[in-house]
């Protein structure tokens, strides 16, 4: 069932992608050891539920300024995804190929928003 959006960051496509990252992320941090479990995993997880929160809460603000400040949010969130992937990788918890994967995907959406900010 496909349901109608109602809400205008549901239509904003760095929100849909932030949300499938966050996704994401959370997936890959239920592979990590169990002694990870409050450092590494939870940080990665919060940090990437983050960009979307951000995304969706700063356009329902009343001026184009204070959504340009979440979306600065968002990309300090995204940027400390990116730090949980080196860190992630360094310490053999994924493969060079999903870093890569999700690396990628981070630098994508990363562009999307500075671009979006730019564009308001």
């Amino acid at each position: 069932m496909i349901q109608e959006t109602k809400f205008k960051f549901e239509r904003l496509h760095i929100w849909q992608d932030a949300m499938l990252m966050g996704e994401k992320v959370n997936g890959l941090a239920n592979g990590f050891p169990q002694k990870e479990f409050y450092n590494l995993s939870s940080q990665i997880r919060r940090a990437a539920d983050s960009v979307a929160l951000n995304i969706s809460e700063g356009s329902i603000v009343q001026s184009k300024l204070e959504f340009r400040r979440f979306l600065g949010y968002a990309a300090r969130s995204l940027a400390e995804v990116v730090t949980c992937l080196h860190k992630a990788n360094q310490r053999n918890y994924i493969s060079n190929q999903y870093f890569d994967e999700l690396y990628s995907d981070s630098f994508k959406l990363m562009n999307m928003i500075i671009a979006f900010r730019n564009k308001l």
